[in-house]
């Protein structure tokens, strides 16, 4: 029995953890309906032919008025929520883990670079990391996306958008993961199996990739984790802003600066169901982020 326990460590404090298993749950379900929002959508709010005008402004259900057909009601242009939602869900999420995949390549190859030559190499990749560390990672986003606006053509900004913002993103998180990953290369690089590797003559780049990045994977998990909620934040906040995704792609932070307009004149569902929904992705992965950090860090529990 002891065996199992600690081989299954991580399940059974997972199976012990409501906060863990409740936070699960609510990510896996919004996730979920963003991958299949094509089959679960009532509408594609991208297609103007799939929504009328003449529904716009509906109330949920639950409010007199209401269309049963619309379950959480319609925005101004007649889009359901729910539609509207999972659609913008997709959105965000494809974006956030697009920069963050961008991040975790650029800051793991550079903090284990970093970690294994050292020297003055190691020095200017941490400095540059501690400049970027004394900005906050919203005004990091926003240079970059100001500097790539003023660098392209006028005529292709709004097809780039997504990309400019996932880049944005992507250089704004890398930090995290440089830092993790050369702390931890220190430490690997004193064990034997380094020196091994080393005294068999195999090359840099697959000692750091081969055998110390294997190993070095846990905390890398942890910082993905809470680095994806961030990531979600940003495109939210971003495009809040007006400087991320316009109105006609509507992510979960473009559905919140539209519900803005409508704050005052009692059409409260159209800000407030994207922005619990949110709320709900980005708690649910931090709680996450935290069970992760207990498993991989005994200390902690």
């Amino acid at each position: 029995m002891s065996e199992f326990l600690k081989k299954y460590e991580g399940l059974w404090m997972f199976l012990n953890s409501p906060s863990a298993i409740v936070a699960a749950m609510v990510a896996i379900f919004i996730i979920m309906g963003a991958v299949f929002a094509s089959q679960i959508a009532l509408v594609n709010p991208y297609d103007l032919a799939s929504f009328s005008l003449f529904d716009g402004l509906l109330p949920p259900f639950w409010q007199e008025g209401a269309n049963v057909k619309y379950l959480l009601g319609t925005d101004d242009q007649g889009r359901d929520m729910i539609s509207s939602i999972l659609y913008g869900a997709r959105l965000s999420l494809i974006i956030s883990l697009s920069a963050l995949a961008i991040a975790a390549v650029l800051g793991v190859g550079l903090g284990l670079a970093a970690g294994y030559y050292g020297g003055r190499f190691d020095i200017i990749v941490m400095r540059i990391a501690d400049v970027q560390l004394a900005l906050p990672a919203i005004l990091t986003a926003l240079l970059i996306d100001g500097i790539a606006r003023g660098l392209l053509p006028q005529a292709i900004q709004q097809d780039l958008r997504v990309v400019v913002l996932t880049l944005a993103i992507a250089l704004s998180l890398w930090v995290n993961f440089a830092r993790t990953a050369r702390a931890s290369t220190f430490i690997e690089i004193n064990k034997d199996y380094v020196h091994a590797a080393i005294m068999m003559g195999q090359r840099p780049m697959r000692i750091m990739f081969v055998h110390i990045l294997p190993n070095i994977l846990g905390p890398l998990l942890v910082i993905m984790t809470v680095d994806l909620a961030s990531a979600i934040l940003l495109e939210a906040t971003l495009s809040f802003l007006g400087i991320g995704l316009p109105a006609d792609s509507p992510s979960l932070g473009t559905l919140i600066r539209i519900g803005m307009q409508f704050l005052l004149s009692g059409e409260w569902w159209i800000l407030w169901i994207p922005t619990v929904v949110l709320v709900a992705l980005v708690v649910s992965i931090n709680i996450l982020g935290d069970f992760l950090r207990d498993i991989f860090n005994p200390r902690l529990r």
